[in-house]
This record gives C-alpha cells, sequence and structure tokens, in this order.
C-alpha cells in the first residue's frame, strides 16, 4: 500500500468545503486508487461510474436534465445504497463524459451527497468545457510519486527523513553513512520512478526487469492516448513524444524544433507541446532573458527544454543495461539529464507550476530559476566531480543588478556553503518547496470621503 501526500490534501478538502474535487494528471499516476482508499475509509455508501469501462453511462448521463435526473439514473446504475449525508460518488474518466463535470453545480446544490472526479487528459479536455464550475468544485494536479514518497514506499524511516529536513533547515551537512545510503536511494529512484505500478513491481521482488515492463506498458498506453484524443496531430505528436529522451541527452538539453524535420518552425508544432504539457505527460522548462522577478514576463515561450513526467520512463526509453550503470554510479554515462529531470518532476509537484530557465551568450546557463519566497532563485544541477564549476551561476550572483541573495547547486557531494551558493546533495530538492499562500487582508479607510 503506497502513502500518498495526496490523501491529506482529500481529507483536508473534504473536511472543510462542501463543493465536489476534480483530480486531474497522467495515467497511471494513482489517482483513482487515491480517491478510493479515501472513500472506502470515510464514507458509508461508495459509489462508482467509470465512463471508460461502463460506456452506457455516459449517454444516461449526458442526457440528463437537472440533479434529480442524474441521481435517478444512478440509482439504475448501482446496487450500492444512495445513503443522505454519508454517500460519495465517484465518476471517474470524466474526459469521456464533460456533461457531468458541468453539471456538478447542481448536484452539489442539491446536497445530499458528496462528489470526486478523475479521469485522464483532463488538462486536454478541460480547455473544451463550454462551463467549468467555479465555485462548486476545484481543480487539483495530481504527479507520480515524489522523490521522498517514493523513499516511504522503499522503507525509508521517516525518522532518516525528518533528520534529512533538519540537516537542509539548518544549514548542515548529513551524517556520511545516511548521505551514502541516500544517494544509493537516489539512484534507485532514477530507474524505477515515481509511477505506482513500476515502485510497486520493485517493492514486489526488486527485478528491474519487472520495473521495466511495467514502464514500457505505460509508455504504449501514452501512444495510444496520443492516437485515440488527437487524431489529426497524432504523428507530430508521437514525433515530439519519442523525441524527449534524446533531446534531453544533447549538448545544451534545448529542444530543437529542426530535429522534427528541417523544415520544421515552431508555430506549426507549438500545439503539440502544449497537447503534451496538458496530458501531464511532459514538462517544458522555459528560457528566460533576465533572471528578474516576474520571471513570467521574461520567459521565452518558442525557447525551451522538455522532461519526461516521470524520471523512471525516461530511463527506461534509453538504451538497455543504463540501470545498472546509474545503480553502480558509472562515472561514464551522462547523467545530466536524468538529475534534471528529477529536479523538474520535484519542482512542479511542489507547486511551482512555471518552470524555467536561464541562458545568455555573454552570461551562460543556469540549469532553472524559480521564484521562492519573493527572491530569484538560482538551481544548478551537476551530476559530476566538478559541481564547484559554475561560471554562468558565478556570473549572475556577481551581477549588481539582478540582486539575488542565494544559489543552489544540487550534487552528488554534501552539504557546504561558499559565499551566496549553497552546495547540497541532489535528494535535498524534496525540501525545495513553493512558499504556501498568505492570506492578505487589506481594508481601505473611507473615512472623511
Amino acid at each position: 500500500m503506497l502513502e500518498r501526500k495526496i490523501s491529506r490534501y482529500i481529507e483536508h478538502f473534504y473536511e472543510v468545503n462542501k463543493g465536489a474535487l476534480l483530480l486531474t494528471g497522467a495515467r497511471q499516476i494513482g489517482k483513482t486508487y487515491s480517491i478510493r482508499k479515501f472513500a472506502e475509509k470515510h464514507f458509508k455508501s461508495f459509489i462508482e461510474i467509470n465512463f471508460v469501462e461502463t460506456p452506457e453511462a455516459v449517454e444516461i448521463f449526458s442526457t440528463a436534465k437537472s440533479s434529480n435526473d442524474i441521481l435517478l439514473r444512478l440509482s439504475a446504475l448501482t446496487d450500492k445504497p444512495l445513503i443522505k449525508g454519508d454517500t460519495i460518488i465517484f465518476f471517474d474518466e470524466v474526459q469521456k463524459c464533460p456533461e457531468i463535470v458541468t453539471a456538478i453545480k447542481f448536484l452539489v446544490d442539491d446536497g445530499r451527497y458528496r462528489y470526486i472526479l478523475s479521469g485522464s487528459l483532463l488538462g486536454v479536455e478541460l480547455n473544451n468545457l463550454r462551463s467549468v464550475p467555479v465555485g462548486y468544485m476545484n481543480i487539483k494536479d495530481m504527479y507520480p510519486l515524489d522523490l521522498e514518497e517514493f523513499m516511504w514506499a522503499i522503507g525509508v524511516n521517516k525518522d532518516i527523513v525528518a533528520t534529512l529536513k533538519s540537516a537542509w533547515e539548518n544549514k548542515q551537512p548529513v551524517d556520511d553513512f545516511i548521505h551514502r545510503k541516500m544517494m544509493e536511494v537516489f539512484r534507485l529512484y532514477l530507474i524505477v520512478g515515481g509511477m505506482p505500478d513500476a515502485v510497486n513491481a520493485y517493492n514486489e521482488n526488486n527485478n528491474l526487469q519487472d520495473v521495466m515492463e511495467k514502464q514500457r506498458e505505460i509508455i504504449r498506453l501514452y501512444r495510444k492516448d496520443i492516437s485515440q484524443y488527437d487524431s489529426e496531430r497524432q504523428l507530430s505528436i508521437k514525433e515530439v513524444f519519442d523525441l524527449i529522451p534524446s533531446e534531453l541527452n544533447s549538448k545544451n538539453k534545448r529542444f530543437i524544433i529542426k530535429d522534427l524535420n528541417e523544415k520544421a518552425r515552431m508555430e506549426k508544432y507549438k500545439d503539440e507541446f502544449l497537447w503534451l504539457k496538458d496530458a501531464g505527460v511532459a514538462i517544458p522548462v522555459y528560457n528566460i532573458e533576465e533572471p528578474k522577478s516576474p520571471l513570467k514576463l521574461a520567459s521565452l515561450r518558442n525557447l525551451f527544454k522538455l522532461f519526461s513526467n516521470d524520471v523512471g520512463l525516461l530511463a527506461c526509453q534509453y538504451s538497455d543495461g543504463i540501470q545498472l550503470k546509474i545503480l553502480a554510479g558509472d562515472d561514464t554515462i551522462n547523467h545530466g539529464s536524468i538529475f534534471e529531470n528529477v529536479v523538474a518532476q520535484e519542482l512542479l509537484a511542489h507547486g511551482f507550476n512555471e518552470l524555467y530557465y536561464y541562458n545568455s551568450k555573454k552570461m551562460g546557463e543556469v540549469d532553472f530559476v524559480v521564484e521562492l519566497n519573493g527572491e530569484v532563485f538560482p538551481i544548478e544541477v551537476k551530476s559530476g566531480k566538478d559541481y564547484a564549476r559554475h561560471r554562468a551561476l558565478n556570473n549572475i550572483l556577481d551581477c549588481q543588478e539582478y540582486t539575488i541573495p542565494e544559489a543552489i547547486v544540487l550534487c552528488n557531494d554534501n552539504y557546504s556553503i561558499k559565499e551566496k551558493v549553497v552546495y547540497t546533495p541532489i535528494y535535498m530538492v524534496m525540501f525545495i518547496q513553493k512558499e504556501q499562500s498568505i492570506d492578505v487582508r487589506y481594508r481601505l479607510d473611507l473615512t472623511g470621503l
């Protein structure tokens, strides 16, 4: 049984909200499992309608005229009791029946039961919905297991994770023995990744071949989705999807449009990249002209890197044998793209919804730039021994125009600080979290008007 952070979110949501919750994200990341686990624990009656497994339900619900209509038809589809105040109804694969999303407003207003929804490719489908019921339904993105969840899954004691977090917060080195073990855990994560089926396969018998077979199944499923949901652009979307591993393994890791074909132009392919992003299977990281806040205003949408949504899937797409070399810490292979993929995943899962990197001919390139606690925060990722060499990072830190207070280098070595640069083990990326939203209240004094 995998412990997921999303479970806490779902529980808190239904404690303080009366509306419905829609979980969105890529296929095979554990949405349905997490919802079932929550529903069975907190409600006497749990009703699940899957619009893929029960295609007749699509027509039944899409033609309903009111909440009473929906509930009447629902009662004919299930033998579970509808208990007022203690029933939760789960609509799964709602991309097949978008009408149920727009109808949630009326079901929530009815008030007799609670509702939770999920599905695949919702980032794509929601763009086409006539009306998303704002105020009646919250949308929450879900991702594969992050590094901390993976540690829980394979049996790393939570006291150890707490010790690591304490070292991070107090800016102290990790015990050498623990550091070496955590680097082993991190290298295992590079191979297994965070797809629940792959993690469960590893836990079952520690057989990496079984893990890779699960990963290949997921990749095949993603390619099938491309064919199923975008028939007009399926070939070009598949081309982009298949190029992600090789583009990341190139010298600058930037996605080169002309690698698709000599006459390719960004304007033609932008919808393909957007589709992969909205489907949750790719993570774009956009170039910025200057490391200044707000970063969004400085981003160049036609220059970007494209990462996989899961590092295990990325490793699986590389040549056979790379897994054992990664586990052994083999210096002959390029870990750079795989290390950076983990960082992209972690930042996205931890609330950084838009990711950026900095590159200029004059200054050089910095792998990631985010905004943290109101400041621009550069992040360099180093997989080799020369982690103290970072010309671009030094350049932007020395530039008085940018006034950047601190930068971080994620590397294989233990914690240390040199002037403005913090060197920290790569696994510490799990503690880089987006600041929580602050409740800002301001009342204008109109006395005297």
